[in-house]
């Protein structure tokens, strides 16, 4: 029999978003309808490159700032900022 994958909930930015396993952070981020991060002169940024290579997607994660959210994986219960 199969195993049953249950969805995790995690918060972006104090909203509780559910995604299932292996859900990068930085679709989470996008599902909870938000942009990843603003450049110093406000820009909106947000995944540009998916690989961990342009830093566009960063975000803080449990209180650790400057994670690449396309290289994250979701966990329950984790906090997510992306101001």
């Amino acid at each position: 029999m199969p195993e049953m994958l249950l969805p995790i909930v995690l918060t972006v930015n104090g909203a509780a978003v559910r995604v299932m396993p292996g859900t990068t952070v930085a679709a989470a981020v996008l599902l909870a309808g938000s942009t990843t991060r603003n450049s110093v002169r406000g820009e909106i940024r947000g995944p540009l490159c998916g690989m961990g290579i342009c830093f566009e997607c960063r975000v803080t994660i449990d209180g650790v700032p400057h994670q690449r959210s396309c290289q994250v994986l979701c966990t329950p219960r984790m906090q997510v900022a992306t101001s």
